[in-house]
């Protein structure tokens, strides 16, 4: 397979296989709606079954909820709680295919230690479950992923969190899931659809759904948002992938029917590796969730909230009583407190959490207790639910009921489809030492590239090869070289610096300046690759500042409404088009107000979607 760069020529060749949609025989079979990982997976799921297909986002892949997880790929302990047992091996399962054979290089096993406060019936109910969970990641007979389960005593407990405070648990249960950068996830499956095919286009935003006057959809009508082009698009089925913007997708269809989803927000803080001892990460039961401490690259991550969100849904902010709750929680068994100078980032997602029921009208199998899918009219799928683990699952469920009868001659095939970068890993991992050399890299810079890039480091080098300078680290983000930020722009189809900040590398939370300090190296990088001028780089670095300002001023507001309007001070480079009536300076919003399986009032404005 030839692995296609996501350049900007690729993205007008896209854009010109759309256009011409419209004439004869060049209709789309699939066209998708939102370039998170679900709608990434189905674009990848649809084009090897040897169906044309299209997918848009409205901003960068994954700028949504799908850069904003606790970054684990997991089976979900908590459902064994509920007797969930088809779901927990499902999701184990694709942990396993994940981490063996489409994604070894992005997915990562990573142990986590369960204190135990009951010598003998906690840890008797405790180690059952996880002997469970070992238990259902082997049914289906393939080798094991993971190390199996093992139990601790608080000696051995403390060998592997030292500041574990030594009053808090009596032992502890060790288990192994694992982590993934999810922005580079959902990119590398981008490139993966590509290569196959697919048409792939970000900054490309949803304004309005074609119908027949019965009512059935026949694609849509989207505008490139990088030159304000309108576009219209045919296509035999178009498959909602908005997560949080699912009901404002729907309601660009004129149907009121569909799915229910909710927007509630999970924010994480990021603290440096050294600031807490400890070789495991740590599971910890609150009152109202499941908090983890998770050993990430050089950082640990601590998360999640579980909040109502009822503001805008383009940018979610942790406010300060989310950092505090979860500084608060973190200190309940650390030996060593932290504090809020020790917090070097944070993130913000919004989870789109599916309602009971569906709209009236609506035709849809509950395929899952964790996603739905739905059509509210003829030539219109939505999926909406899940988590980033089964990403593939619901992929797959969307096609199937997408193309009816066709899935019984053309099913999905993704379990056997490696992700760019998986084939041939193994034979650089053997190459590692001697590119090292070559190069002047130690170690831990080539775990980093290999586990960022896999086999695909290749192509890194064949630029450093033409222009040796890039071999070397970005001088104020020494974690980076100069060459993946070339990269990103090259290859990774970023098209601003917020894309290179936020989605190609981690600088906007990895570093205290949010990446800032590295801005005007990154800049001078980009500009040759992307073709912009004295004028255009200016003005990507003055608004990722303003972001970066706005983002660290919401941070010390007390609750979201005051933290938002901070946050939104800060004007986007490439706004969205606001459709569905909205004024030009309303901001799209959540419905207030809505309870879980509660209707609304009166539905949601539709705003800016593809996300």
């Amino acid at each position: 397979m030839r692995t296609a760069a996501l350049t900007a020529r690729l993205r007008g060749d896209a854009l010109e296989a759309m256009r011409r949609s419209t004439e004869p025989g060049r209709e789309l079979d699939i066209l998708v709606i939102g370039g998170g990982v679900t709608g990434a997976g189905i674009a990848l799921d649809a084009v090897t079954r040897g169906l044309s297909t299209a997918v848009i986002e409205a901003q960068d892949w994954a700028s949504g909820t799908s850069s904003r997880s606790s970054k684990l790929v997991h089976g979900g302990l908590r459902y064994l709680q509920m007797l969930d047992f088809h779901l927990v091996r499902e999701a184990l399962t694709e942990r396993d295919l994940l981490m063996s054979r489409i994604a070894p290089h992005l997915v990562k096993p990573v142990s986590f230690l369960y204190p135990l406060e009951n010598r003998v019936v906690e840890r008797a109910y405790v180690g059952a479950g996880v002997a469970l969970y070992d238990t259902l990641a082997t049914v289906s007979g393939s080798k094991r992923a993971m190390p199996i389960h093992r139990h601790l005593t608080r000696k051995g407990m403390e060998r592997q969190f030292p500041d574990l405070r030594h009053d808090a648990a009596i032992g502890a249960v060790q288990y192994w899931d694992a982590t993934v950068d999810d922005a580079r996830l959902v990119s590398t499956l981008i490139r993966t659809a590509v290569s196959y095919g697919a048409h792939a286009t970000s900054r490309t935003e949803l304004v309005q759904m074609q119908t027949t006057t019965g009512g059935a959809i026949t694609g849509a009508e989207i505008v490139d948002l990088e030159t304000g082009e309108h576009i219209d698009v045919r296509a035999r089925h178009v498959i909602n992938a908005t997560g949080v913007w699912t009901e404002q997708t729907e309601t660009l269809a004129g149907t009121d029917g569909g799915l229910r989803v909710l927007a509630s927000k999970g924010i994480h803080i990021v603290v440096p590796r050294s600031r807490i001892a400890g070789t495991s990460g740590l599971i910890l039961q609150t009152e109202k969730s499941v908090l983890f401490i998770i050993p990430w690259s050089r950082y640990w991550v601590i998360g999640t909230t579980d909040t109502p969100w009822e503001q805008e849904l383009v940018h979610p902010v942790a406010n300060s009583a989310d950092i505090d709750y979860l500084i608060a929680h973190a200190n309940t068994v650390l030996s060593r407190p932290i504090s809020r100078e020790d917090v070097i980032g944070t993130w913000a997602g919004l989870r789109p959490l599916l309602q009971p029921g569906t709209k009236e009208g609506t035709s849809s199998a509950k395929v899952s207790r964790e996603h739905t899918v739905a059509s509210p009219t003829p030539g219109l799928t939505v999926i909406a639910g899940g988590k980033l683990t089964t990403y593939r699952v619901m992929a797959k469920d969307a096609v199937d009921f997408a193309i009816g009868s066709r899935a019984t001659t053309l099913p999905s095939i993704t379990a056997r489809i490696p992700l760019v970068g998986a084939e041939g890993l193994e034979a650089l991992q053997r190459q590692a030492r001697s590119i090292a050399k070559r190069y002047g890299w130690d170690r831990f810079r080539m775990d980093h590239l290999l586990h960022r890039y896999g086999s695909l480091l290749s192509e890194l080098l064949d630029l450093v090869d033409a222009d040796p300078s890039l071999a070397k680290p970005l001088a104020h983000a020494p974690a980076y070289l100069r060459v993946e930020a070339v990269y990103a722009a090259s290859h990774e189809g970023a098209l601003h610096l917020d894309d290179v900040l936020m989605h190609r590398t981690r600088l906007n939370y990895e570093q205290v300046d949010k990446g800032v300090g590295a801005l005007e190296e990154i800049a001078d990088l980009v500009a040759p690759v992307l073709g912009w001028g004295v004028e255009q780089r200016a003005a990507e670095i003055a608004a990722y500042r303003e972001r970066a300002a706005a983002e660290e001023a919401a941070a010390l507001e007390p609750d979201d409404a005051t933290a938002e309007r901070v946050r939104l001070n800060a004007p986007d480079l490439v706004p969205l088009v606001p459709v569905g009536g909205l004024e030009e300076d309303e901001p799209p919003r959540a419905t207030p107000g809505r309870k879980p399986g509660a209707e609304a009032d009166s539905p949601a404005s539709p705003g800016p979607v593809g996300t």
